[in-house]
């Protein structure tokens, strides 16, 4: 399966999202909830832990940008979309040709199952679904609910964030066959209390049925920095 890797240091927290913000993608289509609702999972939902295998490729675009002296946040950007799911857009900044940056991106990471297993510890009921946590888990959903309303998701951290749609992704060269998604990019910091928190959800529905949850998030609660990932794959 496809996935992404961010190669950079984790980005630090901020208030808002950055002023470039992330490429635009479709609105919400009609029915955006019933979609959202079965494609979370329910109380005691089996799923596989993934883990990702490094994409040479990514490593070698980080090189040659580097080489060249592109521009950093240039390339911090397009590591970042990368990590969040997003195709990234070519940027002359990274001093490499538009042939050069498709070059470096055709391959990307692969999934691979971790060889463990868990039943998902989630509580669920007709307005939300909230996610708790295990040894497996490593306390990166502890505390994470979805709205299925509005389709906020509200971290523990104390902020929330509205879903945009992936959009599928079935290229012939792709292993991970996307056929709809929800991706969330939950910002925000509060220097007075000592929380903060930079993360971004994706939930990416398969062309094979299976669905894949990740969350990667830098965290601040109470002064305390903490970062982790999670990537869960299973099938309602």
């Amino acid at each position: 399966m496809k996935a992404a890797f961010f190669l950079l240091p984790l980005l630090l927290l901020s208030a808002t999202p950055s002023a470039q913000g992330s490429p635009a993608m479709p609105p919400l289509a009609s029915g955006w909830q019933a979609r959202l609702s079965s494609m979370l999972p329910g109380a005691g939902q089996p799923a596989d832990i993934m883990s990702r295998q490094p994409s040479i490729s990514v490593v070698d675009l980080q090189r040659r940008v580097v080489n060249v002296q592109g521009d950093p946040a240039a390339l911090n950007r397009v590591l970042s979309d990368v990590q969040s799911g997003v195709k990234p857009t070519y940027d002359k900044r990274l001093n490499i040709t538009p042939d050069e940056f498709a070059r470096y991106l055709v391959f990307q990471q692969v999934l691979k199952p971790a060889g463990r297993s868990i039943r998902l510890p989630v509580a669920r009921d007709a307005s939300r679904v909230s996610f708790g946590d295990t040894a497996d888990l490593r306390g990166v959903l502890k505390g994470v609910y979805i709205d299925l309303k509005t389709g906020e998701v509200h971290s523990p951290e104390g902020y929330s964030a509205r879903p945009v749609n992936v959009p599928p992704s079935l290229a012939p060269d792709s292993t991970l066959r996307v056929l709809n998604g929800f991706l969330w990019k939950v910002k925000g910091n509060d220097s007075r209390v000592g929380t903060g928190v930079n993360g971004t959800l994706n939930l990416l529905q398969l062309e094979d049925g299976q669905i894949i949850l990740s969350y990667k998030r830098t965290s601040m609660i109470r002064n305390v920095l903490n970062q982790g990932e999670i990537i869960l794959r299973y099938r309602r």
